[in-house]
């Protein structure tokens, strides 16, 4: 290469660092603005910390539960696929970087050719050899100059389509972690509404003896020994339904595990302490803790630097191609004075193409739009999220003190309308059977309510982003 080659390459360099720096093309991102709250409703923020900060063993207590979480974010299924998702970005990524970079390549060719003695015009020159054979080795490079920033636009689109892989990544883990849990916590609720309604059907049991005995004695009368019956057979058909959800839930847990399905180890539901310094700070952290606002927001900057690629096809491109070699006639002279070299510069500029690059622009500016409407959507649920977590915790614990004198009060009904039907004449098994029936609702939606408070923790956890800082 020539110093007068070399001399026009470094011309062009400087033009092309010229024009990006200009800005003619390409536009610079600025992270959209979202009208937000500044605060949660109905909610009153005194402190910007928040639990999403907290690694999730610091909110879960349970030894059991914190063994199957991380037994499910080492083995859950749709984990894996997302961090597979990061791999094929990480490839994309690599593969625009080197876009940047010329090609190289690289022929070794060999041609045996015979000219016709007619077409060539020789006449009677017999000496002439109409067989030749030719011999090329060359090397070829062609580099596209970025003069209007496309490949630095399609750099930043792929480097935010990767990071937002890596944030639909952290999504996942944060909901595996709460499925996890929610699931677990639905399990041991069943497993307390099962020991509930057992014992209720052992009680029935000896209801219906005690009816029979009153019978005999001529306390009640027959229709008392029938609804007796009836009601210690309507129990004992809820509890096969029970057994079932049970089994489903334990089965769905498993999928989670990423495990075949079976018996899950567990604890019980009254052991379980939910965590309650429930901090939730301010609703501008949101884009730094939730995974899912970060990969929207990614989403609306790939698609922005989209739109500015899309723009730069109107542009003339220009391109630099160089080929060096060697070419000769015979082997043996294949590297004596047949060294050959060319260097082009081309500007190709699009004239037919107008309508698909106009086309190419408006998709793209839709796909924006859209990434736009995504991102503003993912933040009004996250609000909503939040909102409802922080108030369904809220109105758990509310009933929880309301449900516990509402047991106590119908305990004391059952044991009065039980020893009035016994004693005396001024009441009927109809009135000790809805007591009890009033008191099996209030169990079993006393473990309802825990199981709300409970799972009102996780979801709040997930809803402000928690569970994949750590």
């Amino acid at each position: 290469m020539t110093f007068k080659s070399l001399k026009y390459i470094i011309q062009i360099a400087v033009l092309v660092f010229v024009l990006n720096s200009c800005g003619v093309v390409n536009k610079k991102y600025v992270t959209p603005d979202i009208e937000h709250a500044e605060s949660y409703r109905d909610t009153i923020i005194q402190d910007t910390t928040t639990i999403a900060n907290l690694p999730w063993k610091a909110l879960i207590s349970d030894s059991i539960l914190q063994n199957l979480i991380e037994e499910g974010l080492q083995n859950n299924l749709d984990l894996k696929v997302a961090i597979e998702n990061i791999n094929q970005a990480k490839a994309s990524l690599t593969e625009a970087r080197l876009q940047f970079l010329p090609s190289l390549e690289g022929s070794a060719q060999i041609t045996r050719s015979r000219s016709s003695e007619t077409t060539s015009n020789l006449g009677s020159e017999s000496s002439i050899n109409v067989n030749t054979t030719s011999y090329l080795g060359q090397l070829s490079s062609s580099w596209e100059l970025d003069v209007w920033g496309k490949l630095q636009s399609n750099k930043r689109s792929v480097l935010a389509s990767f990071l937002k892989t890596e944030a639909a990544t952290r999504a996942v883990q944060t909901q595996l972690i709460s499925d996890i849990a929610e699931s677990y916590y639905n399990l041991l609720a069943l497993d307390a509404q099962l020991a509930i309604t057992k014992v209720t059907l052992e009680n029935r049991k000896k209801d219906q003896e005690t009816m029979k005995l009153l019978k005999n004695s001529a306390i009640v009368d027959g229709a008392a020994v029938v609804q007796s019956t009836a009601s210690r057979y309507e129990i004992e058909t809820t509890i096969p339904d029970i057994e079932l959800s049970i089994l489903e839930a334990e089965n769905a847990l498993s999928i989670l595990l990423g495990r075949t399905t079976g018996t899950i180890e567990r604890g019980s539901i009254e052991e379980q302490v939910s965590y309650t310094d429930l901090n939730i700070g301010i609703p501008a952290a949101l884009l730094k803790n939730r995974p899912d606002i970060q990969e929207a927001e990614l989403a609306f900057r790939s698609a922005f630097e989209n739109v500015n690629m899309a723009k730069s096809y109107f542009y003339p491109s220009l391109t630099i191609t160089a080929n060096t070699g060697i070419s000769s006639l015979s082997l043996k002279d294949f590297f004596d004075n047949s060294v050959f070299y060319n260097l082009i510069g081309g500007l190709t500029q699009p004239i037919f193409k107008n309508g698909e690059n106009k086309a190419r622009l408006k998709i793209n500016q839709s796909l924006q739009q859209q990434a736009f409407y995504n991102y503003k959507l993912a933040w009004l649920s996250a609000g909503g999220e939040i909102s409802n977590a922080l108030f369904s915790y809220q109105k758990a614990k509310e009933k929880q003190v309301s449900r516990t004198h509402q047991i106590s009060a119908l305990e004391k009904s059952v044991e009065f309308t039980q020893a009035l039907l016994e004693y005396t004449s001024t009441t009927n098994y109809t009135d000790v059977l809805t007591s009890q029936n009033n008191l099996l609702s209030a169990q079993l939606n006393s473990v309802s309510d825990k199981q709300q408070e409970l799972q009102a923790v996780i979801k709040l956890y997930r809803a402000l982003g928690g569970g994949w800082k750590n």
